[in-house]
């Protein structure tokens, strides 16, 4: 389908004009450039050489500024130009004759970019995400071990809720290691592909329900001064962290959107390629895409919305600590640590990364993976070694605290540092 597009380009012609190419090769030259084809295109239009007589979709016409032009490209397209637009983009210069160009151009090259993922780009993404995944579940297993252990030694509320998100991390990334490669070996309608892609579906919901639940325990930790005495709070958030991917899941399989999903791709070169996993089945779209956006964009969005404004909360608690302020007591205990800023600096980072992984945050970077492929490469890293580094967080809570002063300042230190240890 063709659209009308006018560039209508006047300059004066008494300048003088360089050796152009034949106007109709013009655009196809242009268009190797992708990232600026217009302005190539505006620059060469007006300086190249008419094959012939006639030229099929462009018109160049010498004209005098104070007169109306009417130019006609082709025998469907038209375009008037009033003097008043000639003489404004001459300075409103009086008796200058100028050079009308007029081009119809096909709709389809003004089309938004997309971001291309070469066949081999392809190939090395599934492999990071096939490693990533398989070192995730080894090391999500050893770190539920490390949990229990410690929650053996030492009962807390927030080893509690991180065993329960390290356990849902190591099904989610189990579960999506068995879909892939079980659906190329079983059938659309088979009933293991069916109860993978429930597992899978499940397995992400659970992960994001005890990611939620980590920063809402983190937030009641901060706002409540390290005081929470709910009752029952550890099961009444076990309700919600598996009840409820457990409800969504048995709706989704009534509904019967579970099967083999088959993905299609095609690179820069038209190359067609195809990746299959049990997931949602893709014979039914619209289910299929109303289930997808609900249950994986837009909650997860919300999830990462919310844990980002507690992170914010995390920073302007020890940024309060660190100036000897926000409502925990003078700074007398931390005159005698001056000297060491910088290290505090370096641990408040580290920190900082750490509950940034645990509260899911690199989820986020799901955006940067439209603009760039690099950002791809970021995003397929980071969340399939989540278990590597939930692996490296449970390391750094087997360090106990150092003992501090009995000051109030001291205590209320020594609190958030555990309480951002143990978060």
């Amino acid at each position: 389908m063709w659209i009308t597009f006018f560039l209508v380009t006047i300059f004066c012609f008494s300048m003088s004009q360089a050796v152009a190419d034949y106007c109709e090769n013009v655009l196809q030259e242009c268009l190797k450039r992708p990232t600026a084809w217009t302005r190539c295109y505006e620059d060469k239009i007006m300086t190249c050489k008419p094959r012939g007589r006639f030229m099929a979709g462009i018109r160049q016409l010498k004209v005098d500024s104070l007169q109306e032009v009417d130019v006609s490209p082709t025998h469907e397209h038209r375009v008037h130009i009033p003097s008043s637009a000639l003489q404004r983009s001459r300075g409103n210069v009086p008796e200058v004759e100028v050079l009308v160009v007029a081009s119809v151009i096909n709709s389809s090259h003004f089309k938004n970019p997309q971001l291309s993922v070469s066949k081999s780009h392809s190939e090395t993404l599934s492999y990071i995400t096939y490693i990533g995944s398989a070192l995730s579940v080894v090391f999500t297993f050893i770190s539920l071990i490390i949990y229990i252990c410690l929650h053996r030694r030492r009962p807390e509320k927030t080893t509690n809720l991180h065993m329960q998100l390290t356990g849902a991390m190591l099904c989610l990334h189990l579960s999506f290691l068995l879909s892939c490669f079980s659906a190329w070996l079983l059938n659309e309608d088979s009933p293991v592909c069916l109860v993978l892609g429930l597992i899978l579906h499940w397995s992400l919901l659970a992960t994001f329900s005890w990611t939620a639940l980590e920063g809402f325990h983190l937030y009641l930790l901060l706002s409540r001064v390290f005081n929470i005495t709910f009752r029952k709070y550890l099961l009444k958030l076990s309700l919600v962290g598996w009840g409820f991917p457990t409800l969504v899941a048995v709706i989704c399989a009534i509904s019967g959107v579970y099967g083999k999903y088959t993905l299609h791709m095609r690179d820069a070169k038209l190359s067609n390629t195809t990746a299959h996993i049990c997931w949602m089945n893709s014979e039914f779209p619209k289910k299929h895409l109303i289930t997808s956006f609900i249950t994986t964009v837009a909650f997860p969005s919300l999830v990462v919305l919310f844990n980002a404004c507690v992170m914010g909360l995390v920073v302007f608690k020890l940024w309060g600590i660190r100036r000897g302020s926000g409502g925990f007591g003078s700074n007398t205990g931390w005159k005698k640590t001056n000297k060491n800023k910088g290290w505090n600096l370096w641990k408040d980072s580290v920190k900082v990364l750490g509950l940034s992984l645990v509260l899911g945050l690199p989820w986020g970077l799901t955006s940067i993976t439209y603009v760039s492929l690099p950002g791809i490469y970021v995003f397929t890293i980071f969340n399939s070694c989540q278990g590597v580094f939930m692996f490296l967080w449970s390391l750094a809570l087997t360090r106990k605290p150092q003992s501090n002063n009995n000051s109030s300042t001291d205590t209320c230190q020594k609190k958030l540092t555990t309480s951002l240890n143990n978060s």
